[in-house]
């Protein structure tokens, strides 16, 4: 009998572990209390602050047109390969455009002139030399642009050379022979563009824009406002009137006596014989 009883300290293994917590049955269904503080959640390291240079879109954008005219200039400069390449992606100029520079050229020019001082003088000459010769020089590189073939529409051509005409009109007539030879010399150049132009212009279309758009007038106004110095134009007008009239005696449709007055005397050769000598704007 002895040797069958166990002592109270002998008690089955099994019997000692259903006395634990963890593996009473109701342990797993017990919620442990809310934590007081919440539980951090896992955040993507970023950089340290530092500062770094604007990308390049961003940086154009801040540029002001002159700003990025220099830059695209000194770029050209240092590397002569690209300057090409530049002139062949670059927008074509418009009138409107080149107008727009030579107009500002024109400003400075005149702003330059001395206050109470005789404008063709040549004190004041002195004063302003230096815009003029830019406004100059900024006139015989825009011209040959316009000029065929690099511009192959004649309406185009003629619309430049009127407005750059008027430019040279209005710019004084100095006192001093040797100050007036810039102003003579441009007129040459321009009369010798307005050559080739109505040269060319009357080789298409049958002069259609010649005799339509009233140029013959305007022309003859700019060589009498330019006293005579537009004279080499004129003679190839009369060319291409003489040639656009041989097969007509009588004048288009639309062409106001005026004109035709003009283009009969053109004609003729007695075109100018009354005309006085024109004289600048100042």
């Amino acid at each position: 009998m002895s040797g069958r009883k166990r002592k109270a300290s002998e008690e089955p293994d099994q019997d000692r572990m259903s006395t634990s917590p963890t593996a009473s049955p109701s342990f797993g269904n017990r919620l442990l209390p809310p934590s007081s503080t919440p539980r951090s959640t896992k955040r993507t390291r970023t950089g340290l602050a530092v500062g770094r240079p604007l990308a390049l879109p961003r940086l154009l954008e801040t540029l002001s047109a002159d700003e990025m005219r220099q830059l695209l200039q000194n770029v050209a400069d240092q590397h002569p390969e690209l300057q090409q390449e530049i002139v062949a992606k670059a927008p074509r100029p418009s009138i409107d455009s080149t107008l727009s520079v030579l107009s500002r050229y024109e400003d400075d020019f005149r702003e330059a002139f001395p206050l109470g001082n005789q404008p063709t003088s040549d004190y004041s000459y002195n004063r302003v030399r230096q815009h003029l010769l830019q406004l100059m020089e900024a006139l015989r590189d825009y011209t040959p642009h316009f000029l065929p073939p690099q511009e192959p529409q004649a309406i185009m051509s003629l619309n430049y050379l009127d407005a750059v005409t008027n430019t040279l009109h209005r710019l004084p007539d100095w006192d001093s022979y040797q100050h007036q030879r810039h102003k003579n010399e441009a007129y040459d150049e321009i009369a010798k563009a307005w050559a080739l132009v109505i040269r060319e212009a009357s080789k298409r279309a049958g002069g259609f824009h010649l005799q339509f758009g009233g140029w013959d007038q305007k022309l003859v106004e700019h060589n009498h406002k330019s006293g005579g110095r537009l004279e080499e134009a004129v003679n190839e007008l009369r060319l291409a009137v003489g040639f656009m009239q041989a097969g007509s005696s009588s004048a288009p449709p639309g062409v106001s006596d005026e004109r035709a007055n003009i283009r009969q005397q053109l004609f003729s050769g007695s075109y100018g014989q009354q005309l006085g000598i024109g004289h600048g704007g100042w």
